[in-house]
């Protein structure tokens, strides 16, 4: 495949992080590789560290001029200022989504391995629909997307489709073909240097 070709990077952040030295370490990924769009993945509820830490992930990503999204919050994707929101629940909050924020905010949803919401999270306005996880039982409720999801997706629907959760080289190449967008979080955050984690997975799409 073309370089124009291949699927394009989607960063997903931890699901907690120390804001002294976490930005640091984004940094580092976005002046290494280019990457599409970050999606603000915090497991907290709490307003005050999500709003700081939303603060200052998007001054790193818009010093990149990189879109920053955030997961399932609306209404603070509003108030910050944000590039628009990631959707956990399939298609069911998406014409909600769409209508608060607006026909130029990013609107995307996560539908698990559902062919059938993702249609209904494409047909009500998502930007992108994302399927997974692709490997490892004990996320989500053990069940996979597979490759055959994919490439029927990409054969029949135009809208852009994001594979994440459980990436593996081995993954990510028999996906390249099929995909718009690998979703990276924790692959790479784990490992001590994440920007040769980085480099170690997108090197199989080549």
């Amino acid at each position: 495949m073309a370089e124009t070709d291949l699927p394009q990077l989607y960063l997903i952040t931890p699901p907690e992080f120390d804001l002294s030295e976490f930005p640091a370490r984004l940094d580092a990924v976005l002046e290494a590789a280019e990457i599409a769009c970050i999606r603000l993945a915090l497991a907290t509820r709490d307003e005050d560290k999500l709003l700081r830490a939303a603060d200052a992930v998007r001054e790193v990503a818009h010093a990149h001029d990189v879109a920053l999204v955030i997961d399932t919050h609306v209404v603070l994707a509003q108030r910050l200022g944000l590039d628009g929101v990631h959707l956990t629940d399939g298609s069911r909050s998406v014409r909600h989504a769409r209508k608060e924020l607006g026909p130029d905010a990013i609107v995307g949803a996560f539908c698990g391995a559902s062919r059938h919401d993702g249609m209904s999270a494409a047909e009500g306005g998502a930007d992108y629909v994302s399927f997974g996880p692709l490997s490892g039982e004990s996320l989500g409720d053990g069940t996979l997307a597979d490759r055959d999801l994919f490439q029927w997706w990409s054969e029949m629907i135009e809208v852009p489709v994001v594979a994440e959760g459980g990436l593996t080289p081995e993954l990510v190449a028999s996906l390249t073909p099929v995909t718009d967008f690998f979703g990276i979080g924790e692959e790479i955050w784990s490992a001590e240097d994440p920007v040769a984690a980085l480099a170690a997975l997108t090197a199989a799409m080549r």
